[in-house]
């Protein structure tokens, strides 16, 4: 019967983790949401807060560019009334002749090119065209029935006509001010000119401006954005579609509704509105800001960005949410300090206890400790051998990779021993029997060309041996005759090879041992070269550049270059992609090697006009201001 009761009881103790994590998971949430709260009201403060600014931005500019308008609007309004001064204007629509529309066609036209406007013109009181500043022009207004114009219908009242509209001679865009020609307390005539706005657009693009005006209408009749043009800021109902479209005001105009994405009423005359960004993929927001013009019924728009306006609520609402976590978290490691603390304290009575215990386990562990250092001082004899064994192992690869070259090199080497001696066998003939035939001179010169021949086996046979014999890690090595070194060493190829050599490269000093940078450019040179094989335009360059206290020098072919699938494993031991047994896959990963060992680097780049491209850095210890001049 107490087999049961212990079950019993050892039940609920299991179960006391459930709501211990129950109640963590919640309170992670509610720190999760107060977080995203806090951040979404720290965003709006801040868009509310950006708004307010760019808002009273706004109005400033909004009000000097609306001044600007009016100001170009109304710096024409006297030219109209300025004709009644002009005799030849009263006698030509009091007593038409030809001689009479010559001296107005020619007053006119000086005046406008005068004035900078679009066109001056004048109408009889049937509203067709008497003379115009543009009669020169085959589409001169002259002749014109203009009597539909509403600016002519108003002026011809005695009304001053302000008219926005597309002509429909010419189909340009201008605003024709209108006023009525009196004489005698009577209107004889009309006087029209029509004034260029586009000006306005232009100062607008250059200083960046986002802004359009719409006349009477509600039609965008100038705008810094031309796709802007001719497209109503509210919805048009069919009758004044057709109404505009027989008045003729915007000529054949589609006068498609301007759509933003979305659109929000900030107050009077703001809203916020947003447009599909070109791509379609985003949306730009902006402040829209309007403002009625004087004296005309048209409304001035600017428009502000909010792009940034938001980005920066969204930075300050991140801010506000991290500040809020910080501080959480602040809060719960001062409660866990809190805990930590009150379990050390009821902790230290307990340790107290164990202390008698620790001190024996102390003796008896530090038995244990004297017999690890033991065998940890043998483990670190052991890796000191092993170190060696892998130096020693590490040297004789690289003596391996170098007797490797120069037996690839063998067949190359014995050619060019098998010249000088063959014609050391004929020279030396030679000369016997020109001794013995008493031709002193002749035997003198054959035995200066056998020294020469003889000196020319003994330097490739001391190149053989330097590039043989073995080296360390550490030491210094000049540049440029490195490279000679190696390209001497490869001579005999490269003279069956069509290749254009360039150098690019400063004779500098480096921490690295003469040989050792010999044997790597020994590698990179010769599979440069194994991999232009067959090629008939073969270009090799060797590109040198200081980068601080290191200096990277790039081997690089115009080769077909290495496959992708191969890259990976281009210095890996016996990998190699050369056919049959032409390689032996330790060329590249000797080189790394012994670049790492002197402090350096060698990597592999794939440029994207093709070949393949080795970089070797090495430690500088001194540099020349000289550079090899590239050589074909």
């Amino acid at each position: 019967m107490q087999c049961p009761s212990a079950s019993f009881r050892a039940t609920p103790a299991a179960l006391t983790v459930k709501p211990r994590l129950l109640r963590h998971t919640l309170l992670f949430l509610s720190l999760v949401l107060l977080m995203l709260g806090i951040g979404y009201i720290g965003y709006n403060l801040s868009e509310q807060s950006g708004i307010r600014a760019l808002r009273v931005n706004g109005e400033r500019q909004l009000e000097l560019h609306a001044r600007a308008v009016e100001s170009e609007i109304n710096r024409y309004t006297y030219l109209p009334s300025l004709l009644e001064l002009e005799n030849s204007v009263s006698h030509l629509l009091l007593n038409p002749t030809p001689y009479r529309r010559t001296l107005v066609n020619d007053y006119l036209e000086g005046l406008n090119r005068r004035s900078g406007n679009r066109a001056i013109f004048l109408l009889d009181t049937t509203g067709r065209v008497l003379a115009t500043s543009n009669w020169r022009d085959a589409d001169s207004f002259l002749g014109e029935d203009l009597s539909f114009r509403a600016y002519y219908q108003e002026a011809v009242h005695g009304r001053p006509g302000r008219f926005y509209g597309v002509g429909s001679t010419t189909g340009e865009a201008g605003y024709y001010l209108a006023h009525g020609l009196r004489y005698q307390g009577r209107i004889i005539g009309v006087a029209v000119v029509k004034v260029k706005l586009e000006a306005l657009q232009e100062r607008w693009e250059k200083a960046r401006l986002q802004a359009f005006v719409s006349d009477e209408n509600g039609i965008i009749i100038l705008s810094s954005d031309p796709a802007l043009r001719m497209k109503a800021v509210r919805p048009l109902s069919a009758e004044d579609k057709e109404r505009l479209a027989r008045s003729l005001q915007y000529h054949w105009w589609a006068l498609n509704e301007w759509e933003p994405r979305s659109r929000e009423v900030l107050g009077d005359g703001l809203e916020a509105i947003s447009f599909a960004a070109s791509d379609q993929s985003s949306e730009v927001a902006y402040l829209a800001q309007t403002r009625t013009l004087n004296d005309t019924p048209w409304h001035f728009t600017l428009l502000s960005p909010l792009t940034d306006l938001r980005r920066e609520a969204m930075i300050q609402g991140m801010l506000a949410a991290v500040g809020f976590a910080f501080l959480a978290f602040l809060l719960i490691a001062w409660n866990e300090r809190r805990k930590v603390i009150a379990t050390r304290l009821a902790a230290r009575e307990a340790l107290l206890t164990a202390n008698n215990e620790l001190e024996r386990k102390i003796a008896e562990r530090t038995a244990d400790l004297r017999a690890s250092n033991a065998r940890l001082l043998d483990e670190i004899r052991e890796r000191k051998q092993t170190e060696d064994n892998l130096r020693k192992a590490q040297d004789g690869l690289v003596q391996a990779g170098k007797l490797a070259v120069i037996g690839q090199m063998s067949t190359s080497i014995a050619h060019e021993l098998n010249q000088p001696l063959a014609a050391l066998r004929t020279l030396s003939g030679n000369t016997v029997r020109f001794l013995q035939r008493g031709s002193l001179d002749t035997a003198s010169t054959n035995l200066a060309a056998i020294n020469e021949l003889v000196d020319r086996m003994g330097r490739i046979t001391a190149s053989l041996r330097a590039f043989a014999r073995r080296s360390d890690d550490h030491g210094q090595a000049r540049l440029g005759k490195a490279v000679d070194a190696a390209l001497f060493l490869l001579h005999a190829r490269l003279e069956r090879t069509p290749l254009t050599l360039h150098r690019d490269f400063g004779d500098v000093l480096l921490a690295i041992d003469q040989t050792r940078l010999e044997q790597i450019l020994v590698n990179l040179i010769t599979n440069a070269l194994d991999a232009m094989s067959g090629q008939p335009d073969c270009q090799l360059w060797l590109d040198g550049r200081i980068d601080g206290q290191t200096y990277r020098l790039q081997v690089r072919d115009n080769g077909p270059g290495i496959d992708p699938a191969n890259r990976v494993h281009l210095f890996e031991p016996f990998f190699t992609t050369k056919p049959g047994e032409t390689g032996l896959g330790l060329g590249l990963t000797l080189s790394a090697s012994l670049a790492t060992a002197a402090g350096g680097s060698l990597a592999a780049h794939h440029p994207e006009t093709g070949g393949t491209a080795f970089e070797l850095s090495l430690p500088l210890l001194e540099s020349t201001d000289s550079t090899a001049s590239p050589t074909p």
